[in-house]
């Protein structure tokens, strides 16, 4: 973080005495002392986070380190008595469900290249474990192809100093240096943090195999770092500050589970499925930021000027609408907070999702549509919300998004994928990468060739979202005697333009088989008749007055996507209503 720099003026203590000589010298010292040009000091709470640049001056972007991790069951202390079949069988649900923490095992991590372990690099010479592993990840951690956690144990060394190393495998996209290409986009960005990453080529030797088990190749990963109290020092951040990564918080009061580390009631394991707590665990500061931002009485200008900076707000938003990276409106990004500073800001996380609009289609998934377009994605956020209801926060939205698209230029990710992919095929065309790649050689070319237009598209998507009314929440339906009740929240439109509603309810997702219609509604209710038992679909769709429709924010999930605007209910014994909720 930038800090003005203070300059120390020598002064005289009072009672000195000075020859003419000495006057005459003391009257040119103090003329140059007052010529010294001397920044002025800011506010903490008004300084811009500003990330350190000399530490990515020697990056290899497209290089690869080759690690070798020996992998075995260790011992119940350490909670390390899990072998590797253990480790790659449970997901982070089954975790959840089972109530326990992720198993972990014991393992030895040595780096070097193709040819083996390299003098100088952790591990090297080393035959017993000096680290532990687990998987990383939510729903990533279902797929075949798992992610890694290696944290190394104390006085066991660093790699780049670092003691935690997350290996990332994003089976899912297509491309396989989406998360990269971010970040050393970011790189470029003064007003964004990012963080170092690397490719990696992974070998396992799992000794639960015997002794004389060999490496099994693992394929490509990639190495990104771990925003931790050790990460906030290494990018000149506040260590001693507040760091949360969101899980899932859409900055709500929560006033059942955000509370102090001290108050008796207080609970850590819920308190960390919405805020996973990485820096310092006095909570004062957040509660009161919470609590004045979910305060509609207090301006959201005055909220903004004490609270956030709102370069950082407007260019981390910019950026991730500009690369389409819409998994960002709860979760995958970090908040952070200088220890003698009231001022949060926001630092991207977890980017693998970015520029996949084109593999999407590609693959016919419905998913990236509707309001998730542009800034009706982060309608469904408090602070994000508030801040967009601002003229003067949207205005300066817009001069952001504008210099992050210019940046973000078609000739820039072109050069940077042609790079990239000379690395990544080169997996992709092999064992183990190969079995579990999502696109063939084609669709690959396709894809790669059309990143680069995206951000056009999405600039497009990001203007047009401007004259769209807002999403809104469909409410759970009611019954009454035989009336069958219908409410969501109002919607709301930047021009203060009037909206209308169309309700509709249907016995499928696709609305073939429509048994209830009303448009024109100018309040968000209606009403029908009951009918019988069974499963139904409820769609409201908010219209504006120069014709602009907007979905709601429900959805119904099937094996291709999202089925925008519509929630899913049972109707049971002709009076109970039960909603199909859809759970990840």
């Amino acid at each position: 973080m930038c800090c003005a720099v203070l300059f120390a003026v020598s002064s005289c203590l009072t009672g000195c005495t000075f020859s003419g000589q000495d006057k005459a010298a003391s009257g040119e010292k103090k003329q140059t002392e007052e010529s010294v040009k001397k920044e002025e000091v800011q506010d903490i709470n008004e300084v811009h986070l500003r990330d350190k640049d000399s530490l990515y001056a020697n990056d290899d972007e497209t290089s690869v380190v080759t690690m070798y991790l020996t992998v075995s069951k260790g011992n119940s202390s350490e909670g390390t008595n899990h072998t590797w079949e253990e480790i790659n069988t449970y997901s982070a649900y089954d975790y959840d469900k089972m109530g326990v923490a992720r198993y972990q095992s014991a393992a030895l991590l040595q780096v070097g290249d193709e040819s083996g372990p390299k003098s100088g690099e952790v591990g090297y010479g080393e035959d017993v474990p000096n680290a532990t592993v687990q998987i990383r990840g939510q729903t990533s951690s279902r797929n075949a192809q798992k992610n890694y956690k290696i944290e190394l144990k104390k006085n066991k060394g660093t790699w780049r100093g670092q003691r935690t190393i997350n290996l990332n495998k994003h089976q899912t996209e297509g491309m396989r240096f989406r998360n990269k290409l971010s970040y050393d986009l970011l790189k470029g960005i003064p007003q964004l943090m990012s963080l170092r990453t690397q490719f990696v080529h992974l070998y396992v030797r799992d000794l639960s195999k015997g002794d004389n088990a060999e490496f099994q190749d693992y394929g490509l990963y990639t190495q990104v770092e771990q925003l931790n109290k050790t990460g906030m020092k290494n990018h000149g951040m506040d260590s001693n500050g507040q760091l949360y990564k969101i899980n899932s918080f859409e900055f709500y009061r929560h006033e059942d589970v955000i509370k102090k580390a001290d108050d008796p009631t207080y609970d850590q394991k819920a308190f960390e499925k919405m805020l996973e707590i990485k820096g310092d665990s006095d909570h004062t500061k957040l509660i009161n930021m919470l609590t004045a931002l979910n305060d509609n009485s207090q301006p959201i200008d005055s909220i903004l000027k004490k609270y956030f900076d709102s370069e950082n707000l407007t260019y981390w938003m910019a950026y991730q609408i500009l690369t389409g990276n819409v998994d960002t409106q709860n979760r995958n990004t970090y908040l952070y907070s200088p220890q003698n500073s009231n001022t949060w800001y926001l630092i991207p996380w977890d980017n693998d999702s970015s520029f996949m609009r084109t593999e999407y289609a590609i693959q016919n998934r419905l998913d990236q549509g509707s309001w998730e377009c542009g800034v009706s994605n982060y309608w469904g956020n408090v602070l994000f919300q508030r801040c967009l209801q601002s003229d003067d926060f949207r205005e300066e939205l817009d001069a952001a998004v504008l210099d992050v698209k210019s940046y973000l230029s078609e000739e820039r990710i072109s050069s940077m994928i042609q790079a990239y992919r000379t690395v990544t095929q080169t997996y992709l065309k092999k064992m183990p990468d190969q079995m579990y790649a999502p696109l063939t050689d084609v669709k690959y070319e396709m894809v790669a060739s059309a990143i680069p237009s995206e951000v056009e598209k999405n600039y497009e998507m990001y203007k047009e979202s401007l004259k769209k009314p807002m999403p809104f929440y469909i409410g759970v339906p009611t019954i009454e005697g035989n009336t069958l009740k219908f409410n969501w929240d109002a919607s709301y439109d930047f021009n203060a333009e009037d909206i209308t509603y169309t309700v509709e309810l249907a016995k499928d997702y696709q609305f073939k088989e429509i048994i209830y219609r009303q448009d024109k509604l100018l309040i968000p209710e209606a009403q029908t008749t009951v009918p019988a038992d069974g499963q139904y679909f409820l769609r409201v769709r908010a219209t504006n007055a120069s014709g602009k429709t907007q979905d709601a924010f429900d959805y119904y999930v099937t094996d291709d996507g999202k089925n925008y605007g519509m929630k899913c209910f049972y109707i049971t014994g002709g009076t109970n209503i039960e909603e199909d909720i859809y759970v990840e």
